[in-house]
């Protein structure tokens, strides 16, 4: 998945020749996954049509303050557009346009957005050659760029003058380009390379039935998803679900036994940097596996079940660099027997749940969770959405590997 993929991108366009290359990025943003809004200068209409940019971002096209034509018309709303975004990309950016974003000049409504954005802004300056070279110009470059923006060179090439040199606006796919690897470098798990396990095992009686638990795997996916997201490396090693994973980039191993999940976590466990083990191993497992299907012939069934080989102790009592988390889902004495685990095992962190807990557990898309460290601090948060609880529970782990 890209690293754009829902992020709510501002694209502004000003008057000059190179907005026609607007339609081109706005197409290759939304391939990247991204939500794409138009505000234009009113110029810019010239050059590119509003109605081109609507029709391909599926949004609305903003250019001034009101609807002129509508007396009843509510206003466009600048502060509410600048929240609204991630990203804010002013691309072409004309020398006219960057003399008054670096002065403060608030003459139209793509520039009171651009004052009003608290998100990174990123500019690609789109001019002549003479006018690229200009003192002027020069000066307007270095004043954003202290501010924080983010400038997108122009290249050398033909210019609408019909000269040839510097100012030739960055071809979209280069924006897009630049963009991703500028995110890119400031992910907190840039490089990073993270394991996780996932959902249930399922251990087979016989070729139909097997002894199984209530795991949905919500839990390890939201956390997958969420690390990828922040740069890691994530290969997620997962029990049969009915889930997929929504970023691409991870890597997923399917696994259905404790056994398969034990070799699969050992053989990804020495190139990991992190290691989360969510997933809810079955604890026993029959000692005999039927060849056939068990008929039902008796009112009893009784079968012998042996220890499945525990995956987190075995990876606590081997591990190196590595920063290793697990799970608890307690019923009783949460805390204690939490620590005790976090202990036995040679835990870095561990992830409390408690089933009395309403909105924990199996199944939910919520949880309440307490995170415990290797000092025994806990750290106890409300009920969330897992998608919420794992960031909660990575940027604890980026502010351990941190410190």
């Amino acid at each position: 998945m890209s690293v754009l993929s829902g992020k709510n991108i501002l694209l502004g366009v000003t008057a000059g020749i190179a907005a026609y290359k607007s339609a081109f990025l706005v197409r290759l943003l939304l391939k990247e996954g991204a939500n794409v809004k138009v505000v234009m200068t009113p110029a810019s209409k010239e050059f590119v049509t509003p109605l081109t940019l609507s029709t391909l971002s599926k949004n609305e096209v903003f250019s001034s303050f009101t609807n002129e034509e509508d007396d009843n018309a509510q206003w466009n709303n600048h502060v509410e557009l600048a929240l609204w975004a991630d990203l804010f990309v002013i691309a072409p950016a004309t020398a006219n346009t960057l003399s008054k974003m670096a002065n403060g000049t608030c003459d139209n409504l793509l520039l009171a957005v651009y004052l009003s954005a608290k998100c990174p802004v990123y500019y690609a300056p789109a001019m002549d050659l003479d006018m690229y070279k200009h003192p002027t110009t020069t000066t307007s470059f270095e004043k954003l760029d202290s501010f924080g923006n983010k400038r997108i060179d122009a290249m050398h090439g033909e210019l609408a003058s019909g000269l040839v040199g510097k100012g030739r606006m960055a071809e979209p796919e280069d924006i897009v380009d630049f963009i991703s690897r500028d995110l890119e470098q400031g992910l907190p798990l840039r490089g990073k390379r993270v394991m996780i396990t996932a959902g249930p095992t399922f251990e087979a009686i016989d070729p139909v039935r097997f002894i199984g638990n209530h795991s949905s795997g919500k839990m390890g996916y939201a956390i997958a998803d969420c690390a990828a997201s922040l740069g890691a490396e994530v290969t997620l090693i997962s029990g049969p679900v009915s889930l997929s994973i929504g970023n691409d980039s991870v890597k997923v191993v399917s696994v259905t036994s404790a056994e398969e999940m034990y070799q699969a976590a050992h053989r990804y466990f020495d190139e990991s940097d992190i290691a989360i083990l969510s997933a809810a191993v079955a604890d026993y497992r029959p000692a005999e596996v039927a060849s056939e299907k068990i008929k039902k012939k008796d009112s009893e069934l009784h079968l012998k079940l042996e220890k499945t080989r525990d995956i987190l102790a075995s990876l606590g009592a081997k591990k190196d660099k590595q920063y290793l988390v697990g799970f608890a889902l307690e019923t009783q004495n949460e805390l204690e027997n939490a620590k005790t685990k976090l202990k036995k095992k040679n835990l870095d962190l561990i992830v409390l749940n408690s089933l009395r807990d309403k909105g924990a557990g199996f199944k939910g898309d919520t949880n309440k969770v307490t995170l415990i460290n290797k000092d025994n601090k806990t750290l106890p948060f409300e009920v969330k959405p897992k998608t919420e609880v794992a960031r909660d529970i990575l940027a604890y782990i980026i502010d351990e590997i941190d410190e």
